[in-house]
C-alpha cells in the first residue's frame, strides 16, 4: 500500500495505525520515551484511534518539541487545513501596511495559516504602551516593529517570507512599495493616513484586494464587527463607529477581533471566496 508519511510516498505493508506505528518506530530507532511524544495526524485529524489505513491516505508523525524539517512541516501545515488550502496560501503575497494593534495580530495570524509571502511595512518601534493590546513583548522595547515582527515570525514559520520596509508610507511611496503584493491589509490608527492608503490604492491597483479596519475600540459587543464588502476588491472590517478617543481605548479583545475578521478575508480572497 502507498501512503504519503510527513510528505513523502512510502510503501508500507500496515494494515492499520498500529502497524504503521510499529515500523515507523523501528526504522526511526526510536526509543519508547520518544514514541510516546510522538503525535499522529491522520488526513489533517490528530487521533491515537487504530484507524485501517487506505491507500493514498496522509498521515504525519510529528515529536512534540522538535522542529520538523521543512517537508514534514508543509506537509502537517498542509494536512491540518482543508485540502488544497495550503497549496494556495502558500503562492499568496500579502502586504500589512501597519504594524500595531491590528497588523501585528494580522501578521502573527497569517504566518500560521501559512501565508507564503509576507510583505510587513511600518516605521515606527515598539514602546510601552503597544503592549496592551499587540503581539510584541518586553523584549522587543525599542526595536523597529517591522524587525522585531520579522523575529518573532520565524519562531513560528521559519519558511514564510518576509520582506520589510522600516519606512512612514505616505502619497509619494505608497503606489511603489505595494506594486507586488496581491492583497493589501491597512492597519494604521490615524483616519488620515487610512484614508490616503485606501485612496492610493484603489486610484493605482484597482485589481488588489484592499482590506481595511474601522472601529474597533472598546469594549462593545463583539458581533457589531462584521466585514462588509465595498467594492468587489475592498472590504471594510469593524462596527464603523467605534473611535479610540479619551474614555474608549483601544483594547486587546476587539482589536484583535477586527485582526481576525481582516486576516479570515484576506485568507478568503486567496481562495477566491467572495463575500456579499
Amino acid at each position: 500500500m502507498k501512503i504519503m508519511l510527513n510528505g513523502q510516498w512510502i510503501e508500507t505493508k500496515a494494515r492499520d495505525m498500529a502497524e504503521l506505528r510499529c515500523e515507523v518506530y523501528a526504522a526511526e530507532s526510536m526509543e519508547e520515551s520518544q514514541q510516546q511524544r510522538c503525535i499522529w495526524i491522520v488526513d489533517g485529524f490528530q487521533t491515537e484511534e487504530n484507524l485501517p489505513l487506505r491507500e493514498e491516505m496522509t498521515v504525519n508523525c510529528i515529536e512534540k518539541g522538535c522542529m520538523p524539517d521543512r517537508t514534514a512541516m508543509e506537509s502537517m501545515l498542509c494536512a491540518r487545513h482543508t485540502p488544497h488550502v495550503y497549496e494556495k496560501v502558500k503562492q499568496a503575497h500579502v502586504a500589512i501596511a501597519g504594524l500595531g494593534g491590528l497588523g501585528s495580530n494580522i501578521a502573527v495570524m497569517l504566518a500560521r495559516t501559512g501565508v507564503g509571502h509576507l510583505h510587513l511595512i511600518d516605521f515606527d518601534i515598539v514602546e510601552p504602551s503597544n503592549l496592551n493590546r499587540q503581539q510584541y513583548l518586553i523584549c522587543h522595547l525599542g526595536m523597529y516593529k517591522t524587525e522585531a515582527m520579522k523575529a518573532m515570525l520565524a519562531q513560528m514559520n521559519p519558511y514564510v517570507q518576509v520582506d520589510i520596509d522600516t519606512v512612514r508610507i505616505d502619497e509619494n511611496n505608497c503606489a511603489e512599495l505595494l506594486k507586488d503584493d496581491d492583497i493589501i491589509c491597512e492597519a494604521f490608527d490615524r483616519a488620515d493616513t487610512k484614508a490616503m492608503l485606501t485612496e492610493q490604492v484603489l486610484c493605482h491597483y484597482p485589481e488588489k484586494i484592499l482590506i481595511c479596519g474601522s472601529g474597533m475600540a472598546g469594549y462593545g459587543p463583539s458581533g457589531t464587527i462584521i466585514t462588509r464588502k465595498i467594492t468587489d476588491h475592498f472590504y471594510l472590517c469593524g462596527d464603523g463607529v467605534s473611535a479610540a478617543e479619551p474614555g474608549n481605548g483601544l483594547m486587546a479583545p476587539r482589536v484583535t477581533i477586527c485582526a481576525a475578521h481582516q486576516a479570515n478575508m484576506a485568507l478568503r480572497s486567496i481562495l477566491g471566496l467572495e463575500d456579499t
